[in-house]
């Protein structure tokens, strides 16, 4: 069945596009190729009509050799692009010349003519699947072959010796079309895999800044329900509207409290429990440094400006970038030394960390960059900016604007 809908596919297909690129992408690769190809074109066919004309005696007609050149040789010029369609061309007209065999001193298939059906059937080899490629054989060998054997004058040992190279041109064609097939294949893969890493890096990091700022508002909610609750207490005298109104706002500020401890809850791990602990925040940056050093790098921290009162998801992003950029460091810049800025400037926190390490980036390594990812959910979160590239020193800088937004 298999060999019988080769067959189907190879003679009755769509010869449309290939099925594997024949041709490199490249235009600079394609342009030349193209030309060497234009010029063997040129030169089979050329070579197909003239061969008959001046080697056999006696000579066919013109037009007969006319016929061979065009039909058996001319199909390689568009064979890069319709492999199908070129070896359809082309064996119709093998054998539609079997007939000028007969009666001749004269063999109608021309060395020069073999030369680009081989062309061809290589093409078909890259270009086809398998079950497609072993149909083109079989009609080729059958189909054009043994009528050539049966009907004409070619030898019957020399017809094997075809069929030996027809069978050559296609496996040797169907190896390199499947390895680069398997290539193309693996690329897409791995492409595939990048995209699926970077979303699974995404929702991760999402879901870490979910648990950490689950701390800060459940924070701000509790000291908003006890200031509620301890308002009658406080306000002698206080109007029952006021009364209710406290006790609105306790209620909601528990219940708010309860919801986004059931919601984040679900984001935790059962190994998470370390991330119930305060979050850190600027004021622990010297402890970070600290435990960079220990790890090889050689770290010195500026602070510019007025150091000034952040909000909590600020100054827990802040942390998190330059903790997530010494974690960079020591991976893809071993002892190098890192220079870690903190800017206050008017509107925004300004973070920067420069590495001078020789080094590959994020993104060519093996973690995929994942790191640059979750930095740039959390500035994304906070309307501010990142950059991360290399710099002039060769090493690599991560620039962090964060707007200080309201207190």
């Amino acid at each position: 069945m298999a060999l019988v809908k080769g067959v189907r596919d190879a003679v009755l297909s769509s010869p449309g596009g290939p099925d594997r690129l024949l041709l490199p992408r490249p235009l600079w690769l394609r342009i030349p190729i193209g030309l060497i190809l234009l010029g063997m074109t040129i030169g089979f066919t050329a070579g197909t009509i003239a061969i008959p004309l001046n080697i056999y005696r006696p000579a066919p007609p013109v037009s007969a050799a006319w016929f061979l050149g065009l039909a058996q040789a001319l199909p390689l010029l568009v064979a890069p692009r319709w492999p199908l369609l070129a070896w359809r061309i082309s064996a119709l007209g093998f054998l539609t010349s079997i007939p000028m065999m007969e009666g001749r001193n004269f063999w109608a298939w021309p060395v020069t003519a073999w030369l680009a059906f081989m062309l061809m059937l290589f093409m078909v080899g890259v270009g086809c699947d398998r079950q497609t490629t072993v149909g083109v054989g079989t009609v080729t060998i059958v189909g054009v072959l043994v009528p050539g054997s049966v009907f004409g004058a070619m030898p019957g040992w020399f017809g094997l010796i075809l069929a030996a190279l027809v069978i050559m041109a296609l496996t040797f064609g169907d190896a390199i079309g499947g390895r680069s097939a398997a290539e193309q294949s693996l690329r897409e893969q791995e492409e595939l895999r990048r995209k699926d890493l970077a979303r699974a890096a995404v929702l991760e990091e999402r879901a870490r800044i979910a648990r950490e700022l689950h701390d800060v508002v459940a924070h701000h909610m509790s000291v908003i329900a006890m200031q509620a609750e301890a308002a009658p207490y406080k306000i002698p005298d206080l109007p029952d509207a006021a009364r209710q109104t406290f006790g609105v706002v306790r209620d909601a500020a528990r219940d708010a409290l309860t919801e986004t401890r059931r919601v984040v809850g679900l984001l935790r791990s059962d190994d998470e429990g370390a991330e119930r602990a305060p979050q850190p925040g600027l004021n622990l940056l010297e402890d970070l440094l600290a435990g960079a050093r220990r790890s090889g790098l050689s770290v010195e921290l500026t602070i510019v400006g007025v150091p000034r009162e952040v909000s909590a998801g600020v100054d827990l992003s802040a942390y998190r970038i330059v903790q997530e950029s010494l974690s960079n460091a020591s991976r893809y810049a071993p002892g190098s030394r890192v220079l870690v800025e903190i800017k206050y400037a008017r509107d925004a926190l300004r973070v920067t960390v420069t590495d001078d390490g020789a080094r590959t980036t994020p993104d060519d390594s093996q973690g995929g960059g994942h790191g640059l990812v979750g930095m740039h959910e959390r500035v994304t979160m906070l309307g501010g900016t990142l950059s991360a590239a290399t710099h002039e020193g060769g090493g690599w800088q991560v620039v962090a604007e964060l707007p200080y937004g309201e207190d």
